[in-house]
């Protein structure tokens, strides 16, 4: 399962038909649609109502895009993310990437590698994020289509030192951010550009693959969850009994309480001893103790003296 979480869309978008088609004929099977906000938040935020005409095979997320330049925008995060698949954040100084790193509630942080970033990466900080379940990502649609020279060599400049600064490339969520077609790459493509940056053929796979999926999976486990602790799988409700299996039940009980009774309603007694020697059904069916076969034999033996003395 390949994973694009960064496909900028608006619902007048005419080319979103076919970068979707383009997607799923190269293998992606989730895709988030993403929504950018620079600046205040608007009061009424939602998500735009996701195209009609996707493929079937593909799984549509919505995203949101926020542009950090003040700590003080956080302050609707939480309501956010119960609107929203993903929250992403994009820091553009270093007191905001260490805050998103840090203790902002977001799901992933990510930066524009095409331009000239004012800070540079430290492990301490990028390590803390990591912790914490949040991904860095790396977009490369800004830098490989019709950008420019600059752009390519920000691009790789960028990402190579954030794979530096993760020691090996942990944690890292590899996204097109194409608003069209041409701008996407098969998952293949991007293992190779990948490796191009300084990450390994499996960290590269694990990009596009295992890190969106727990990405994902933990974007939702703490929308349905409180603190992504206690999770709510089935309740509200007081299951129904079943009237007619309780009847059932009672006549069956009624049933074997007759059954141990006599025909005049009382307990069968069991009957009286035979002779000696002769024992009763009851008798036959219990077994002896030791004790009683003591005491039958002996009283025999007293039956077989008196018999011969006489």
């Amino acid at each position: 399962m390949f994973y694009d979480l960064n496909v900028p869309y608006s619902p007048n978008d005419a080319e979103i038909s076919s970068t979707l088609a383009f997607l799923a004929e190269l293998g992606y099977t989730t895709i988030a649609l993403s929504q950018t906000v620079s600046g205040k938040l608007p009061p009424n935020l939602t998500p735009p109502s996701l195209p009609s005409n996707a493929p079937n095979s593909l799984t549509l997320l919505t995203r949101l895009n926020l542009v950090l330049s003040d700590i003080s925008q956080n302050a609707r995060l939480s309501t956010l993310a119960q609107s929203y698949s993903l929250i992403a954040l994009r820091p553009t100084n270093e007191k905001c990437l260490m805050a998103a790193c840090n203790n902002l509630d977001c799901d992933i942080i990510s930066l524009d590698f095409s331009t000239r970033l004012p800070f540079h990466f430290k492990f301490k900080t990028l390590s803390s994020a990591i912790a914490r379940g949040v991904r860095l990502e790396i977009c490369y649609g800004p830098g490989v289509t019709g950008s420019g020279l600059e752009a390519r060599r920000n691009l790789m400049g960028n990402a190579a030192a954030l794979v530096r600064a993760t020691r090996g490339g942990r944690g890292i969520v590899i996204s097109s951010e194409a608003r069209r077609a041409l701008g996407v790459r098969a998952p293949v493509d991007v293992v190779n550009l990948a490796c191009v940056w300084g990450l390994s053929q499996e960290k590269g796979r694990d990009a596009v693959s295992e890190e969106p999926r727990k990405v994902v999976a933990l974007a939702a486990v703490k929308r349905r969850s409180w603190r992504g602790i206690v999770d709510v799988v089935q309740g509200g409700y007081v299951k129904k009994k079943d009237t007619n299996v309780e009847e059932k039940k009672a006549d069956d009980d009624d049933a074997e309480q007759v059954k141990a009774k006599g025909t005049n309603g009382t307990k069968r007694k069991a009957s009286v001893s035979s002779p000696v020697g002769d024992v009763s059904t009851a008798d036959s069916e219990k077994p002896l103790s030791k004790r009683e076969m003591k005491r039958r034999a002996k009283k025999a033996k007293f039956e077989g003296a008196a018999g011969g003395d006489g």
